[in-house]
């Protein structure tokens, strides 16, 4: 295992960079934050077509790039830094490890080459009502009709669901969960965009009366499937967070080099050295957990489980007290609305409690590990 990244993963990094620095800055992000949508159409489809982002580890045979797993959070770590608003966890992540790991060669011969042209928005539907994240929070029920099925219930915090075209869901079965795709706009879904504290990750709850679903997969085989694609996005999570941490450090030490106070830079001060050693510890282990659990899910090895457990624990607590501590610096103006803090501090919160909190997945490793 290599841990350290080829001159190929850094020169992805560059080239990811600066495009996200170009159409993914301050200004852009507090737009798009305030659209129903979230997301601009024409950067989603420069992504696909000029980066080939949204096909970056999906595999050539379905229009994809063969990229490892290494490669996505390399380019989520740089999604993070900028707060992308954009559907890209939810399509490439969410819906499209879920596919690539079903087992279903149909279902991925139908979806996947449109997930990497980025003709597809899709994502997964999975949390209920309930909140909870382990397999008896589906409770949704799946019934025979047909060649096919019909799901009736609530989804509740699915990512970019009101825009998606193609909704995963994990339904039951009479032989247990199983997965269904479901197209955005069939009747008797209602789709209704969620107030969230995080505007730059939309989420939606959808409704589903009698609404017809394809099965993905084999019936009762949904939960094998979940529990890995779970285990992959908490990794793919905590990439992201480790961007947002080193973008408040920098900008924490920054301002401690600028900000004058009492006739010297506020730096000088033993109270302020000490924030931002503490946030540099913090975010360079966020760090080698993050990449350690990213070369685990590249390989899909037996420490996959239990290393993104505590990778989604470590990097989630991390990230929220850099950007708590971010604030604490910067004083007065980094409490106020026109200063990008607290973008990232609302990020840090949503992305702590995303796929179960630092208590739960510190209790899921305990389990792994056999404690």
């Amino acid at each position: 295992m290599n841990f350290a990244f080829s001159e190929e993963q850094e020169e992805l990094r560059k080239v990811v960079k600066d495009f996200l620095n170009n159409k993914s800055d301050e200004a852009t992000v507090r737009e798009l934050m305030d659209t129903t949508d979230g997301y601009d159409p024409a950067v989603w489809n420069q992504m696909a077509e000029q980066m080939g982002l949204q096909g970056l580890i999906l595999p050539e045979e379905y229009g994809g790039s063969g990229y490892s797993f290494v490669e996505l959070i390399v380019v989520l770590e740089e999604m993070g830094r900028r707060l992308l608003c954009a559907p890209y966890f939810s399509t490439v992540v969410l819906a499209g490890q879920t596919l690539v790991h079903s087992g279903d060669e149909d279902a991925k011969a139908a979806y996947l080459p449109g997930i990497a042209s980025g003709e597809t928005i899709a994502t997964l539907a999975y949390t209920e009502p309930n909140g909870r994240w382990d397999e008896s929070a589906v409770t949704m029920e799946a019934t025979a009709a047909g060649d096919g099925y019909e799901l009736s219930g609530e989804k509740l915090y699915v990512l970019d669901g009101h825009t998606a075209n193609l909704v995963i869901t994990a339904a039951r079965t009479e032989n247990g969960i199983s997965l269904f795709a479901v197209e955005g706009d069939a009747a008797g879904l209602t789709r209704t965009p969620l107030s969230t504290m995080d505007q730059t990750r939309k989420q939606a709850r959808l409704e589903y009366d009698g609404v017809a679903a394809k099965l993905i997969g084999t019936e009762g085989g949904g939960w094998d499937v979940l529990s890995r694609v779970l285990d992959l996005a908490a990794v793919a999570l905590a990439a992201e967070q480790v961007g947002g941490a080193q973008e408040v450090l920098e900008s924490a030490v920054q301002y401690a080099k600028d900000r004058v106070q009492f006739g010297r830079p506020i730096g000088s001060f033993q109270a302020i050295k000490h924030k931002c050693a503490d946030m540099l510890l913090e975010v360079e282990s966020a760090k080698s957990a993050a990449y350690y659990a990213g070369w685990c899910a590249a390989e899909l090895n037996d420490e996959l489980p239990s290393v993104a457990s505590l990778a989604k624990a470590y990097c989630s607590e991390s990230y929220f007290h850099a950007a708590a501590e971010n604030i604490q610096i910067h004083g007065g103006i980094g409490f106020t609305w026109e200063h990008p803090a607290h973008l990232y501090f609302k990020r840090a919160k949503s992305s702590e409690l995303l796929f179960g909190d630092p208590t739960y997945h510190r209790e899921l490793l305990a389990q792994r590990i056999g404690i």
